[in-house]
């Protein structure tokens, strides 16, 4: 790696401002610090950098006594993808959940109490809302972080979302632009592709964007997609065609707009990390995230040194890169003038909670009586995506076990998974918990095997609901979050 000058001047300053890094550990290291007096106007807060909120609150602290008007982002959706909430499951049910009430108010209301929380940690930048329709129910990567395959279900309650979060000072992101719903391929993995007509994609992938955009979204995330119907030649993030001619010049957006991890391999692999940032830059992306996985200080140098180089060489505008750190710079303006949102916001700690009852539905056989002793809880567990991540728990286990006093619980997968799960209930009645059985053939036999011998067997579903209910009670949570696995618990004893 060449080493450039890292003093103050314009180019290399700009060309940190659009870096958005995530770094390792639970306090500011020496390297943030620095780079922070050199130009970096951003960071971002992963699982990783999270014990609890008091830690959370004295590390910004940290960070900002750097540099006060910096932006501290997280990838806090609620529901199944959570931050703030990784070590216990989230507060507050995801955007499926939300979608199944349809009560916009709610939505709402949801999404300000996390707002007020984020801010009082210090977050200021939140990668959400998820606005993407899911069109597809085997997506493997969106399915419970959309509202619903219903493009004016999605609109209506992105707006209401975006609105709730900002008015707490927090800036909400919509994403993925224009719209991952619709894949089959998750993009940490490869390059999904939406291969559909431009008429299709206007009418349904494009309506939560609207919406977002007339709510007054301060930024919005790039998809790593490829849309033949309006660039056959490269996803969204590395598109000027869907960036700038789509989003900025026919949908009127003038906000920050910010990459999805660049990272992920449907960009990394293909075009490698610094040329992937120079493209997007050029394309019309003004912030770059990096990070999900570890990001160091060597990274952050030579994605800063491979966008002053291209600068140099002519391949990247200054001008382009100057807009984009302008823009970068203005939404830290308008965080630190709306700080007293937060304050202002009365908190409602219980609304997660209510909200994830709401969200229930149940479906009674009449195959059973009601559950009043200790139960073997068995999870049918799905290998993670990669935004979800391994270290959240989820499943109505810890509070059935609160509920039902001596009620056990295990862990299953793959072909025995049914006959595991019966030998380890030892006789005792099943709650059997699965997350999107229509996508695991394996899951769905699991549940063949335990129905047979077990008809007053529960089923919970805390995927999406695409298979047909089945089981002596169906419980519908429409969403892994802790308040879900509560709510679930709740109605699994009261039958």
């Amino acid at each position: 790696m060449t080493t450039l000058a890292t003093g103050a001047d314009t180019l290399t300053r700009d060309a940190l401002a659009v870096l958005q890094p995530g770094f390792d550990g639970t306090t500011a290291p020496d390297w943030v610090r620095r780079r922070l007096g050199e130009g970096l106007a951003s960071v971002a807060l992963f699982g990783r950098n999270v014990v609890s909120e008091e830690q959370v609150t004295a590390l910004t602290a940290e960070l900002r006594a750097e540099r006060d008007d910096l932006l501290v982002a997280i990838d806090e959706e609620s529901g199944d993808v959570t931050r703030l909430d990784v070590r216990t499951g989230s507060s507050f049910p995801g955007n499926h959940a939300l979608g199944a009430v349809d009560d916009p108010a709610l939505t709402r209301g949801v999404a300000r109490e996390l707002g007020r929380r984020l801010a009082a940690c210090g977050v200021n930048l939140d990668w959400a809302p998820s606005a993407d329709v899911n069109a597809n129910p085997d997506n493997p990567v969106i399915g419970v972080r959309s509202f619903g395959a219903d493009p004016g279900l999605a609109a209506r309650h992105t707006a209401a979302w975006v609105e709730g979060l900002q008015s707490t000072g927090v800036a909400a992101c919509t994403k993925h632009f224009p719209g991952h719903g619709d894949t089959n391929v998750d993009s940490h993995l490869a390059v999904p592709r939406i291969d559909v007509d431009a008429e299709t994609l206007y009418a349904r992938e494009l309506p939560p964007f609207r919406a977002a955009i007339a709510a007054g979204t301060r930024a919005v995330m790039s998809a790593h997609i490829v849309v033949p119907a309006l660039d056959p030649d490269r996803p969204g993030t590395l598109s000027r065609r869907i960036l700038t001619d789509l989003l900025r010049g026919e949908l009127g957006y003038r906000g920050l707009v910010v990459t999805d991890g660049m990272e992920m391999r449907a960009v990394s692999a293909t075009y490698g990390l610094e040329h992937g940032v120079v493209l997007a830059i050029a394309a019309g992306a003004d912030a770059i995230c990096v990070g999900g996985g570890l990001c160091d200080e060597g990274t952050v140098l030579s994605l800063r040194d491979a966008l002053v180089a291209a600068v140099r060489s002519g391949e990247l505008p200054e001008e382009r890169l100057a807009d984009a750190a302008a823009r970068v710079r203005e939404l830290a303006r308008w965080t630190a003038g709306a700080r007293g949102g937060a304050e202002a916001a009365v908190p409602d700690p219980g609304i997660g909670l209510t909200a994830a009852r709401r969200a229930l539905t149940v479906t009674r056989s009449g195959a059973g009586a009601p559950v009043t002793e200790a139960v073997h809880v068995a999870r049918f567990s799905p290998a993670p995506n990669i935004a979800v991540g391994e270290e959240t728990p989820w499943g109505p286990a810890a509070e059935l076990g609160r509920l039902l006093p001596g009620s056990t619980a295990g862990t299953f997968g793959g072909p025995d998974a049914g006959a595991q799960a019966l030998a380890a209930a030892a006789g005792r009645r099943i709650v059997a918990v699965v997350r999107d059985e229509h996508r695991h053939p394996w899951m769905g036999a699991a549940l063949d095997t335990l129905l047979a011998a077990r008809p007053d067997t529960v089923v919970v579903e805390m995927g999406v609901p695409q298979a047909p209910p089945r089981g002596a009670l169906h419980i519908a949570t429409h969403g892994a979050a802790r308040v879900c696995g509560v709510a679930a618990a709740e109605a699994v004893v009261a039958g």
